[in-house]
């Protein structure tokens, strides 16, 4: 086995965003088998405790799809194999919410070139500020009528294979399928786009001030993968997620720091 190969096989990139994808779809299933509002789950419904536990669980595997995109985005899932990096983008992007690779990889390198200005996909518009418009307008470069759609479809077909199976499947389908997609979404804007970009104003000809999270490692990986660590992200584009925490250095996330475009 070549050099290189025996690189690629022991990558932990394309291992981790197996695992994640793996999790993702088994524990759909599992939800659908065990029927929470039945009397396969522990011998009686849930309470409140469990589903919401179950739900940030649910969230936080929603959310780790699309960092192994992210990820793939910059090549950085498995070094020197685009083929593979673009398959698992792909997949794990169709899993998220049937957004296309190529826009949203697209989007994604316009934002590294020219973050902050308007020529960023990701940023406001310089004059809806408020978080809840950006938000929305954040939504709306990534949304499209095919893709909400392709969604609706998916939706359907799920909700027809929890029919005979689950007790109530439209509430199974809204709490454990629906709503991590969309709190997965408020998490990626808030983690990496708006708290680490929120203060940043690019003149022209200025550089970039991009943010970073003071949270320990930790729980910078449960509130969204150290995506978070955002100056160390723009700085080292080509850096996995999981690496993240080890190029940070002492005083960033309190002053921020300039980077260059990527």
């Amino acid at each position: 086995m070549s050099k290189r190969r025996t690189v690629e096989v022991l990558a932990p990139g394309p291992w981790l965003a197996l695992a994640i994808m793996a999790l993702w779809l088994s524990s759909l299933l599992l939800i659908g088998w065990l029927d929470p509002f039945g009397s396969r789950w522990g011998g009686g419904p849930p309470g409140v405790i469990g589903m919401i536990l179950v739900i940030l669980i649910r969230t936080f595997l929603q959310t780790g799809l699309f960092i192994v995109a992210h990820d793939a985005m910059h090549g950085c899932l498995l070094p020197g194999n685009l083929r593979c990096n673009t398959l698992l983008g792909r997949i794990a992007l169709g899993l998220y919410a049937c957004i296309p690779y190529r826009h949203c990889r697209s989007n994604h390198i316009r934002h590294h070139r020219s973050p902050g200005d308007r020529n960023d996909p990701d940023f406001h518009d310089g004059l809806h500020t408020h978080p809840l418009f950006w938000f929305f307008s954040f939504m709306r470069g990534y949304l499209s009528a095919g893709q909400i759609l392709s969604l609706l479809a998916i939706w359907g077909i799920g909700l027809a294979a929890l029919h005979p199976n689950t007790s109530h499947p439209l509430l199974v389908l809204g709490l454990f399928w629906i709503l991590p997609l969309v709190l997965s979404s408020v998490q990626l804007f808030l983690f990496g786009t708006y708290l680490p970009h929120r203060g940043q104003s690019a003149p022209p000809g200025s550089s970039h001030q991009v943010g970073s999270s003071s949270l320990p490692p930790a729980l910078s990986l449960l509130t969204c993968y150290h995506f978070g660590y955002h100056w160390e992200h723009h700085h080292y584009p080509n850096s996995p997620w999981y690496s993240l925490p080890s190029l940070r250095r002492p005083g960033q996330a309190e002053r921020g720091a300039t980077a260059p475009a990527q």
